[in-house]
């Protein structure tokens, strides 16, 4: 039995489209925390990190990424749950709101490890590389930075968060279903040596041998992995309610493998999921289907 603690983070101060801020309560809607306690988990629902409404964020927008200074603040806080999660015992399930949570999430992970001297693995699966700056990027939507900032890289709040600037190494992380990359991201991967299995490695290879490489570079030097899941690298006719979605993506079943390779290794220490967007879903299918994920991930199986 796994002790769990569910994070709530609405939060669309990343993103350009707005709903992703009802996330978390879409997915709670699903009965996520009754499903994972059919499973044998103890679960303890943590509620939802403090988030600004936009109009009061915009005063504190910078020029190459908008809301910047709130968005660094709410990830602060939610580095602050996570650690505290962590130190307690539990492990946090962070449901979002959008992809730049995960620059506190993962920097709270990082931190509680290495209070121990001990260092974290990452797992970034999503449709695109989110390894922007403020210097590169072209909408200025923070939600394409966290990976960057989590490498240190771009602005140095969003960098620092929970104390430490680079919160993971280049070398312990693995992007996996990549398919959308900016020029600069390309750049970005070859210049900080990254890790990156594109959608032509996996029709090429196949999910297990990708999942089988990536998971062995974010655990073959680590204390424990963390799993940051954006549900845009699942196919839109799979996951239709999301904010920035692109064809070609993973099928339901590749992504339940995932989570199922994820479980097998016994090293996770926690996960987030983010960029579920209600406003554009249908019948809340894809909060469903993160719900599914995350009981994968948690060792349900089909026999």
């Amino acid at each position: 039995m796994t002790s769990i603690r569910l994070i709530g983070v609405p939060m669309d101060l990343g993103a350009s489209r707005r709903g992703v801020d009802m996330g978390p309560s879409a997915v709670r809607y699903t009965d996520l925390r009754e499903r994972l306690e059919q499973l044998g988990h103890s679960v303890e629902d943590a509620g939802n990190v403090a988030v600004p409404f936009r109009e009061d964020a915009a005063k504190g927008a910078q020029r190459g990424a908008r809301y910047l200074g709130a968005i660094a603040d709410v990830c602060t806080d939610v580095a602050l749950k996570v650690r505290d999660a962590l130190a307690a015992g539990a492990t946090p399930i962070v449901l979002g709101g959008d992809h730049a949570l995960s620059a506190g999430s993962v920097a709270g992970a990082a931190a509680h490890l290495a209070a121990r001297e001990q260092s974290l693995g990452a797992l970034w699966i999503d449709a695109h590389g989110d390894l922007n700056t403020p210097a590169t990027s072209r909408s200025g939507n923070v939600h394409g930075m966290p990976l960057a900032a989590l490498l240190g890289h771009g602005d140095k709040a969003m960098a620092s968060i929970a104390g430490r600037t680079g919160a993971v190494k280049a070398s312990d992380v693995a992007l996996v279903g990549v398919r959308d990359l900016e020029a600069s991201e390309k750049d970005h991967i070859r210049k900080w040596n990254l890790s990156a299995f594109t959608m032509r490695a996996l029709d090429e290879l196949g999910v297990r041998k990708v999942m089988e490489d990536a998971l062995a570079i974010a655990t073959r030097s680590t204390a424990g992995l963390w799993v940051s899941f954006d549900m845009d690298v699942i196919d839109p006719s799979d996951a239709p309610g999301v904010g920035t979605p692109v064809p070609g993506g993973i099928t339901y079943r590749e992504a339940h493998l995932m989570m199922e390779m994820i479980a097998d290794t016994g090293k996770l220490v926690g996960m987030d999921v983010v960029e579920v967007n209600p406003v554009l879903d249908v019948h809340n299918r894809t909060a469903e289907v993160a719900r599914e994920l995350i009981l994968s991930a948690f060792g349900k199986r089909i026999l």
